[in-house]
């Protein structure tokens, strides 16, 4: 059998939304209406004739709607394979009727919890009938058609159209794949839910997860990938470039999203303050920058590596304003990310209309909480999120030295930042300015070496009598297991280091930085970023 001619629907749904329209083109066919509770009075009040599941079962409604469609004569006319002899008969022994469309969509369990209901509450909105009836009718889709989305009305209605009031074996298998997910979707909600509760476990023993397709992309990382974007269907990671508004340009890529993220995390971290400015190319800060304006915050970013920034990504703290935008707009840039542009800034960008205008809700919290995760051959590796921070108190002075207000400042910055470079990251800072970053360098001493090459390249550039790394704060991601790595940020002209301290060799590398006159302190935390 490949059509099924829809005679009788079962109606149960949460969402009444584009329910009294699909009931009415149901109606228009014929099709015998059968319903529970609130679906009932709401198809009812909407002129239509309904039977009520307790006439359909012979069985009243009871316990507060929790027993209602838990009955063989729902799940028989659901499960039955309507051209097996045996099953035939028992249809007909037992009165059970068939049933061609299901049009089911759960109780408001995520939402229940969102809205911080109670513990009653949120087990209440458990749906038991819903995920049995729509598990049934999947299952059996070769002779039932299941529908879980109001999105999807219109769909069906257009295929019975098409097929003269039936629907079609390949229909019905799309709906019956979508159906699976929703439930999965749901139970994995619950299961979350109850893993956080009750169970309070951290890394529950199973981990149910659940997401959405947003959108499918071009290709990933390289074009033989392919790609898509997924959010998730329960738990929040926050408001992030998903979320954010496409004001102009090309579709964002797989890069694009990865990049664009690691832009907006880190400015982010920089939520409240002065105007700061991200340029981020390949995930990794290539230029970062606070000051009293947007714009002075822009070109005091770029020249930290004006080479890197060429096809970079930027993300402000601050809305963009016209002169900020007019200054990106000088180089190639793939991505701009803000929490707002006026008029101007609109107008400037309209010059370059490959480039994405990206309009984000806010900032990401850096201290939100959630996991962070990475498939690898075998497993999956899920940790949390790298929420750590460092305030001025909770530094631990170790040289004979002590860092100036401003030295301690620049630390802070430096810390900051390399927080949201890859390992092995070294990061100079001055006065609010990276002056060079080196990043994910198979060690230290060479992530150092980088960082001022760069830092010496900006200054042969601009034509600076020396580089921003004279005077610098050096932040230093993991400790120093040697000498050598702070030896090289002392050349560069660095006088202050902050680092988390813990290597069998810290008394050496003390001994070093007072030798050569460094203010130096310890966080006790570190920031491996892979």
């Amino acid at each position: 059998m490949t059509d099924v001619t829809v005679r009788r629907a079962l109606l149960s749904v949460s969402d009444k939304a584009g329910l009294a329209d699909l009931g009415k083109a149901l109606a228009a066919r014929g099709v015998e209406l059968v319903s529970t509770g609130g679906t009932a009075k709401a198809l009812r009040d909407a002129g239509l004739t309904v039977k009520d599941v307790s006439e359909l079962t012979g069985f009243p409604e009871m316990m507060d709607g929790r027993v209602k469609t838990l009955h063989p004569k729902v799940h028989g006319g659901l499960l039955a394979v309507r051209d097996d002899a045996e099953h035939a008969k028992a249809m007909a022994e037992h009165e059970i009727g068939a049933i061609d469309l299901v049009v089911v969509n759960l109780y408001p369990f995520r939402e229940t919890v969102a809205k911080g209901g109670t513990r009653d509450e949120v087990i209440e909105n458990i749906d038991i009938g819903g995920p049995s009836m729509v598990r049934s009718a999947a299952k059996n889709h070769a002779y039932v058609t299941i529908l879980t989305d109001p999105a999807d009305y219109a769909t069906l209605l257009t295929e019975l159209e098409e097929t003269n009031g039936a629907t079609r074996i390949d229909f019905r298998k799309a709906m019956a794949a979508k159906a699976f997910a929703a439930t999965a979707s749901y139970d994995a909600a619950i299961a979350g839910w109850f893993a956080r509760t009750d169970q309070q476990q951290h890394f529950p023993p199973t981990r149910a997860v659940a997401s959405k397709l947003a959108t499918t992309l071009r290709y990933g990382e390289n074009p033989h990938q392919t790609a898509a974007l997924y959010l998730p269907t329960f738990s929040s990671l926050g408001t992030g470039i998903p979320q954010a508004e496409q004001v102009q340009g090309k579709e964002l890529s797989y890069n694009n999203y990865n990049d664009a993220n690691a832009a907006l995390e880190l400015a982010g971290e920089f939520a409240g303050q002065a105007p700061t400015v991200v340029i981020v190319k390949h995930a990794n800060p290539c230029g970062v920058a606070t000051a009293p304006t947007l714009l002075e915050a822009w070109e005091a970013a770029l020249a930290c590596d004006s080479v890197s920034a060429f096809g970079g990504i930027v993300a402000t703290n601050v809305p963009l304003d016209g002169p900020t935008a007019e200054a990106i707009c000088k180089i190639f840039t793939e991505v701009v990310v803000a929490p707002g542009a006026d008029a101007a800034a609109r107008e400037a960008f309209t010059k370059k209309k490959n480039l994405r205008l990206l309009i984000s809700q806010g900032l990401p919290d850096p201290l939100r909480q959630g996991f962070n995760q990475i498939v690898i051959a075998g497993g999956l590796l899920v940790q949390d999120r790298d929420t750590g921070s460092i305030t001025r108190d909770q530094l631990k002075i170790v040289t004979k030295r002590q860092p100036t207000d401003q030295e301690v400042r620049d630390c802070l910055f430096a810390w900051t930042v390399a927080k949201h470079v890859k390992s092995n990251a070294i990061v100079y800072a001055k006065d609010g300015v990276t002056a060079g970053i080196g990043a994910g360098q198979m060690n230290r001493r060479d992530s150092s070496r980088i960082a001022a090459m760069k830092a010496k390249e900006a200054a042969e550039t601009y034509g600076w009598a020396s580089a921003r790394t004279v005077g610098s704060a050096v932040a230093s991601d993991a400790f120093f297991p040697f000498a050598d790595g702070l030896l090289a940020a002392a050349e560069a002209g660095a006088t202050a280091i902050i680092q988390p301290g813990g290597s069998i060799r810290d008394d050496e590398v003390i001994a070093a930085a007072n030798e050569a006159n460094l203010a130096m302190v310890f966080t006790g935390m570190r920031h491996f970023r892979h």
